[in-house]
């Protein structure tokens, strides 16, 4: 309890499954949907750990992608999330081809999302201790 960490008696608390977690508490999670806001969402499931859009191109285009985010860990670090991108490429409307595409696409998004969850759980936590305080164990100097 004196390094913050809580504690616990036995299993009170606890419903019989995992450590749950909401998702507009989970800064990875809130990321995640702040820098895919400019396509079209599929799939959302908090509990599965995914994110998928839907296929999204330019106007103009004949080609669309659509980007799948699985979340590993709750954690923000490199290996928590797995950025994956296909493409689809139509000539006619039944005459599609898809491919998945790894390139430095992947890469940014997933910077960007590991980038914005810091941002974010920084933020909560200046926000928490502005409200709450710093709260300091009687008899004890950090």
């Amino acid at each position: 309890m004196e390094e913050g960490r809580g504690f616990k008696i036995g299993n009170i608390g606890k419903g019989g499954s995992g450590d749950f977690q909401f998702a507009s508490s989970n800064p990875l999670w809130r990321a995640s949907l702040e820098k895919l806001d400019f396509a079209p969402l599929n799939n959302v499931d908090y509990a599965g750990g995914i994110i998928v859009t839907d296929w999204f191109s330019n106007e103009n285009s004949n080609e669309e992608i659509k980007i799948t985010i699985r979340f590993l860990t709750n954690e923000i670090r490199s290996d928590a999330i797995n950025v994956i991108i296909h493409k689809k490429i139509c000539t006619t409307q039944n005459n599609c081809k898809i491919t998945k595409i790894d390139n430095d696409l992947n890469s940014e998004i997933k910077f960007e999302i590991l980038k914005k969850a810091a941002q974010i759980k920084n933020e909560d936590v200046a926000t928490t201790k502005k409200e709450t305080g710093e709260y300091k164990i009687p008899g004890k100097n950090f």
